[in-house]
């Protein structure tokens, strides 16, 4: 009797964990530009979903409807902000905007050609501890979203949550829920990484 109470203990216990999915925004007028700028912030002008990205983002909410989705969260900068109520609306659920899940902060090259970045920072690894001026390491943007999931993981409980965020952020909850380490999070950037639209479960 006491091990078939444990037993069902245990199961309740389970059956209360949340599930995680995460969705990166569809595509924006960004990711169609021949010479890569990284994103302004702020936005000179709101920077919203293409038609192309509108569409991913229905599709996206399609594929969702199966996975009963109990509530969103999401950056709310305009294009996940955008890709959020799309998927909200028809999925009939409440989104929950925070700032934790923003794109990285790329400080004083926001705006600029990537390239000029890459020229700034010509050794991938350095990326992890040391920002640009201004701005944001991948360590400082792992951690504060590793921080969001566990926040929001002690709120809820035996949820179906969905994160809508950015290419970066994404990457690096992925990377950070494995443990990996910065080496680890390189050779495996871009299985981790998500297309834009592109919905996973965690």
């Amino acid at each position: 009797m006491l091990f078939l109470s444990l037993a069902f203990l245990l199961q309740k216990k389970c059956n209360m964990r949340n599930t995680y999915f995460i969705l990166r925004h569809g595509e924006t007028p960004y990711q169609l530009q021949k010479e890569k700028i990284l994103y302004p912030w702020p936005e000179p002008s709101p920077i919203l979903l293409t038609e192309k990205g509108k569409e991913q983002a229905k599709v996206a909410a399609e594929k969702l409807k199966k996975e009963k989705i109990d509530l969103i969260y999401a950056s709310d900068m305009p294009r996940t902000r955008q890709t959020a109520e799309m998927v909200a609306k028809e999925l009939g659920v409440e989104i929950i905007f925070d700032p934790r899940l923003w794109e990285r902060n790329m400080g004083i090259y926001r705006g600029k050609p990537i390239e000029e970045y890459r020229r700034a920072f010509p050794i991938r690894k350095e990326k992890f501890s040391k920002p640009p001026l201004q701005g944001e390491s991948w360590d400082d943007v792992k951690q504060k979203v590793i921080d969001f999931l566990k926040d929001i993981d002690k709120k809820h409980q035996g949820k179906n949550i969905l994160i809508v965020s950015h290419g970066c952020p994404l990457w690096l909850l992925q990377g950070g829920i494995k443990e990996l380490n910065e080496d680890e999070l390189l050779e495996q950037k871009a299985k981790l990484s998500l297309e834009v639209g592109e919905v996973k479960k965690l």
